[in-house]
């Protein structure tokens, strides 16, 4: 077997292992929402973290696999809270399976912003901090169940989806990854909901009479409401 096959192997074996030892407790929503959406070409606004002035189709895909590596690897760091997910397994993976198509997105990319600034190291910068804008664009906290179960479907498809794949997922699903970081399906009500406590009887021993309350001598019939949330 090639090391391509193994890892897959281990990284099915490390699902069923979790599986085992966990409930199946990633599916979060009582009714999920579809966040899949058209196949983007990366000039849409807020696709790849910001817009890219003259960059060619090329420069493009290469921002769009490289927003895809962004959100997984955060996913990677937030979403271990549900280990069934998978999310480190398949980013590690990602980037042993993918790694010529990795580096060739990255030195495209950093062509672009040393074309398109005054000096190379201006270049270097930019570059720089656009890679810090994508990667702090993919953490969120109100559309995290969405994020990290999005994340993880797109990375399992990269994990069974042969060498040179990584252009055509990243054009297919990015529309989906970025609505995922929204508030999506019960996530977007955590938070609103209050209960309401029934109003209870005053019990207080001198307001009852061979078990007939005495309003006279302690008012209201009710001692106390609340609500709690």
């Amino acid at each position: 077997m090639n090391m391509r096959v193994l890892r897959i192997l281990a990284v099915a074996v490390a699902a069923i292992t979790a599986l085992g030892a966990t409930p199946a407790s990633a599916q979060f929503f009582l009714k999920p929402v579809d966040l899949s959406g058209p196949r983007v070409t990366g000039a849409e606004p807020g696709m790849v973290g910001q817009i890219l002035p003259q960059a060619t189709q090329a420069e493009l895909d290469a921002a769009l696999v490289w927003n895809l590596r962004a959100a997984l690897n955060v996913a990677a760091l937030q979403c271990n809270f549900e280990p069934t997910l998978l999310t480190l397994d398949y980013y590690n993976s990602m980037l042993k399976d993918h790694d010529e198509e990795l580096d060739r997105a990255y030195k495209t990319l950093g062509d672009y912003f040393i074309r398109t600034s005054e000096n190379k190291k201006k270049g270097i910068t930019a570059f720089d901090q656009y890679g810090t804008r994508i990667y702090s664009g993919f953490s969120t906290v109100g559309g995290q169940l969405s994020f990290c179960q999005t994340a993880a479907d797109i990375g399992r498809q990269v994990l069974f989806s042969p060498r040179g794949s990584l252009d055509k997922i990243a054009h297919d699903r990015m529309y989906e990854l970025r609505r995922s970081l929204l508030a999506w399906g019960d996530q977007a009500y955590r938070g609103y909901f209050a209960l309401a406590l029934p109003r209870l009887p005053n019990f207080n021993e001198d307001c009852w009479d061979d078990g007939e309350y005495r309003s006279r001598r302690c008012g209201d019939f009710f001692a106390s409401t609340g609500k709690s949330g």
